[in-house]
């Protein structure tokens, strides 16, 4: 006797899961962004970079101007083997280095701004261009 009805086989929901995830690895790369995606990201990829900069200086001239006040207003000094008035020139000093730093961390971040604005434009006016068709 044979038997004519075609055999079908359903995988469980596990199984399904684990074909999905190996046919995922060898299919085509998923569309890329859309247009307005890309340019939320090219647009904030400019303050990130301008902003990371900027952080920096801030961080490390605030810690230098930290180290001179610290120099100039405690016994630090003397455990440098410093006398009072060197130290408290020393710290002076330091701690207007550090300031200058800190100052220059607001006109660094405009400054990258700026020329990454300029990079990037056009890029950003082709998207929107796009965008506003």
């Amino acid at each position: 006797m044979e038997n004519k009805e075609p055999f079908y086989y359903t995988y469980s929901a596990k199984e399904q899961e684990e074909i999905k995830a190996i046919r995922q690895k060898y299919a085509a790369p998923a569309p890329t962004e859309d247009k307005m995606t890309q340019l939320r990201r090219l647009d904030a990829a400019v303050t990130k970079k301008a902003t990371s900069v900027s952080l920096v200086f801030g961080i490390i001239g605030a810690l230098i101007l930290g180290m001179g006040m610290s120099l100039a207003m405690t016994d630090i000094g003397k455990v440098l083997g410093l006398s009072g008035g060197t130290a408290m020139l020393i710290g002076a000093l330091v701690g207007i280095i550090g300031i200058v730093l800190v100052c220059t961390a607001y006109p660094i971040y405009n400054r990258i701004v700026k020329k990454e604005r300029k990079k990037i434009a056009p890029e950003i006016i082709r998207l929107t261009d796009e965008l506003m068709k």
